[in-house]
């Protein structure tokens, strides 16, 4: 529950300290005191956008500092938790605003951004604005209060995770499915270019081979001729070959040798080089004996050699990269054939998704249908308390079997009433007057609140357009909804106001300079006299605090 709200320099509030209790508290002032400004402070300390404007006139930064006793909101705890945010059965959310209209928050001293903010708020608090009645007159409203009602979020997680599912089978089909005539096109040329590459299928790394072994046997005749030569004039000639060279300059050097040791390196140097020419000459002798002049191998090669010239200028490649290309070309067919499969695979996941949706979405018509029937009885039970005793209240929950799949189900809801009697029953906006949707309105809000697992609800002029016997019903209602929760009720009305467990004045001073809004908490004479200037105006008379203090009697009796 709130526990305490602190507000500096917001709007027209200097200072203001409010210690909340348990129940029902009333709110009430003058006209432009400034009222509702604690629930515009809440609004902001629960996320609400913030504006330049909020921060009071000559200020830098307006603060709101809201307090909450957490130990039984089980949800909010367990957020807390999540987000590491906890402090004991405390929660403390504070919020800055600067006269550039920049803003800070805060949740137990941790910054944390608005979304934060929001996100806690829907556990801690619920805010009925004054004009919350107009908003039953949308149908999206109309869906989200029975389905509060109803308590049957998991049904509703149910559907609207079919729903994704389903929609994004559905958009996966229709990008394959657009795209089919385009892979056709492409298979039908791809199969040609693979099925060309296949035939004549090169090895990886083949091509540099092939262009090896094709300079080898272009030059075939030439190597063999040089080589021989080579051969001969190392080795083989008599009069004059590398190799004996060697062997007379190793003869002649060595007899020097013992003239001069200084020789000693030479002859190793040339002993080295005849042992290099011998192996030399003996390579060379195996090379030219190995070496063939084919022409049938060198036609083979040409052809080979040539083709894989042509395919790579035919494709626009490399020669080197013709391998890698067909490889990639291969791979694109393979994925090609499988989209295809993938196509027939998913039209069966789409009839077994829509029929899960459906199923799921049958599941919700129904829940809706039967909590439609239990809060149309307690409306009409309550707006008969309201001075509508003729009224009848139904919601039609209409399954639209033809309809798009959506993530709220398939049904159309609507409310619809009869004021008076023989009015054939029509939708709400209608048939009711302002005054009548204020009370249907109001009892939907009240109905809708015993289902909320927040501890506090908020009620800001939601009495407008109610008066006389019809207040004092009102007053009721936030009463004893004011004894299983915390009610804190904005109202002008002293019928509802004398049903409070606690009251809180506003007033507003100014000293011709600035303008201050305070807030006081009444004691049970100051209540009388507030509930008597709310009866009978400004001026105190005696019969109207006779009045007030009998209201105060009967409402607590």
């Amino acid at each position: 529950m709130l526990l305490h709200l602190s507000i500096r320099n917001f709007a027209v509030v200097k200072s203001l300290d409010i210690d909340l209790a348990q129940g029902m508290t009333a709110v009430t002032g003058e006209t432009g005191a400034g009222k509702s400004i604690s629930v515009d402070a809440l609004g902001l300390c629960l996320g609400d956008r913030a504006e330049a404007g909020f921060v009071r006139s000559g200020a830098d930064k307006a603060e709101l500092c809201a307090s909450f006793d957490v130990s039984k909101l089980t949800l909010a705890t367990k957020w807390l938790q999540e987000h590491e945010l906890d402090d004991g059965d405390d929660c403390l959310i504070r919020r800055v605003i600067s006269s550039e209209g920049r803003s800070k928050a805060f949740i137990n001293g941790t910054p944390v951004p608005l979304s934060q903010l929001k996100s806690l708020g829907q556990y801690l608090l619920s805010i009925h604005g004054q004009h919350a009645h107009q908003q039953i007159l949308k149908a999206e409203t109309q869906r989200e209060l029975l389905d509060n009602f109803a308590e049957h979020t998991s049904i509703l997680n149910k559907v609207a995770l079919h729903y994704r599912s389903l929609q994004q089978k559905q958009k996966q089909y229709r990008e394959l499915l657009a795209g089919q005539q385009q892979r056709a096109d492409r298979f039908q040329l791809l199969s040609y270019q693979v099925s060309e590459l296949d035939e004549f299928a090169i090895g990886e790394g083949e091509f540099g081979e092939l262009e090896s072994e094709h300079k080898k046997l272009s030059n075939s005749q030439a190597l063999l001729e040089q080589t021989q030569l080579s051969f001969y004039q190392l080795y083989e000639a008599d009069d004059f070959n590398a190799l004996s060279a060697v062997q007379n300059s190793i003869d002649r050097l060595t007899e020097l040798q013992e003239h001069d040791p200084s020789l000693s390196p030479i002859l190793t140097l040339l002993n080295e080089a005849s042992i290099q020419i011998d192996e030399a000459a003996q390579e060379l002798r195996h090379y030219t004996e190995q070496l063939e002049i084919d022409p049938m191998k060198m036609q083979q090669v040409e052809a080979r050699y040539s083709q894989a010239l042509d395919l790579a200028r035919k494709h626009q490649v490399q020669a080197e990269g013709l391998y890698d290309y067909h490889q990639t070309l291969a791979q694109e067919l393979s994925q090609l054939s499988q989209d295809d499969e993938l196509l027939e695979s998913i039209q069966e996941e789409l009839i077994s998704l829509e029929k899960q949706y459906f199923d799921s979405a049958e599941q919700l018509s129904l829940s809706r249908t039967k909590a439609a029937g239990k809060l149309a009885k307690q409306v009409e039970s309550q707006i008969h308390k309201m001075n509508m005793v003729d009224a009848i209240f139904k919601i039609e929950v209409e399954p639209q079997a033809n309809s798009a799949p959506s993530k709220h189900g398939l049904d159309n809801i609507q409310f619809k009433v009869s004021t008076n009697k023989g009015q054939s029953l029509d939708k709400i906006e209608k048939v009711v007057s302002g005054g009548e949707l204020s009370r249907i309105g109001l009892a939907i809000q009240v109905i809708s609140s015993h289902n909320s697992q927040v501890a506090t609800m908020i009620f800001d002029e939601v009495d407008t357009g109610i008066s006389g016997s019809t207040a004092s019903v009102v007053g009721h209602l936030l009463r004893k909804l004011g004894e299983t929760c915390q009610v804190i009720c904005v109202t002008h009305l002293p019928q509802v106001a004398a049903r409070a467990h606690n009251q809180m004045f506003v007033t507003k001073f100014s000293d011709k300079k600035t303008t201050e809004t305070h807030m006081i908490s009444l004691q049970e004479s100051e209540r009388i006299e507030e509930l008597a200037r709310l009866l009978a105006g400004d001026k105190l008379t005696d019969s109207a605090l006779a009045n007030a203090k009998e209201l105060l009697q009967i409402s607590n009796s």
